[in-house]
């Protein structure tokens, strides 16, 4: 392997820091996108029977904004709640607008890498092939085949290198994308029912503990 790495030359070296990058932030946007931790199931209902239990405190507002992205979003309108609806709206996308900014950190460096890795291989495959064909100046190149061939392969590494990067970068920015777009859609549902129930124009079933 480290044979293979010496072989693609220079070029190798922003390759294996890019596969590096990708893997941590892959491991840490998994880690921080999970569903329990930005939307906690039934906590709407949580929170309206601390709100019909007149426990809906500073204390509490407090603990929901740090417990969860959700929480914050939730803990927005009903700081202003006693404002109306559409200040209880507007609390609440404000809320949002900065917690899905923080979501989507580093997601775009990972689409970045995705595509700038196979750049990053193709150009250390072009430098080596220069290299390999201005060894050649002024010889017969028919002379040395196995030479020119074996040059050919170290320097087609680095493609094959930017590649192995490139394709599960892909791949995860797809599927990071895909699920804090779900996530979101999520937020804003439970979000609208905490402004409906607020506002009295949807019915809670204490019973099951839904909204």
């Amino acid at each position: 392997m480290w044979e293979l790495v010496k072989s693609g030359g220079w070029m190798m070296l922003p390759i294996i820091l890019s596969s590096i990058a990708a893997l941590g932030i892959t491991a840490e946007r998994l880690w921080t996108l999970r569903a329990s931790r930005v939307a906690p199931p039934h906590l709407v209902g949580q929170v309206w029977r601390w709100r019909k239990d007149k426990q809906l405190n500073k204390e509490k507002l407090k603990e929901l904004r740090a417990d969860s992205p959700l929480g914050e979003i939730l803990a927005a309108g009903l700081a202003n709640s006693k404002h109306g609806r559409e200040v209880m709206k507007e609390s609440i996308e404000e809320a949002a607008s900065r917690v899905v900014h923080e979501l989507e950190r580093y997601i775009n460096a990972l689409g970045t890498i995705a595509a700038m890795a196979p750049l990053l291989g193709l150009l250390g495959t072009v430098i080596g092939m220069i290299e390999i064909f201005s060894s050649f100046m002024g010889s017969d190149m028919s002379a040395n085949p196995a030479l020119m061939a074996s040059g050919i392969s170290k320097a087609l590494v680095t493609t094959a290198a930017g590649l192995i990067v490139a394709i599960p970068a892909l791949f995860f920015h797809r599927f990071l994308q895909r699920r804090l777009d779900e996530l979101i859609v999520g937020m804003e549902q439970e979000a609208i029912k905490l402004v409906e129930v607020v506002q009295g124009e949807r019915e809670v079933d204490f019973d099951e503990g839904k909204v």
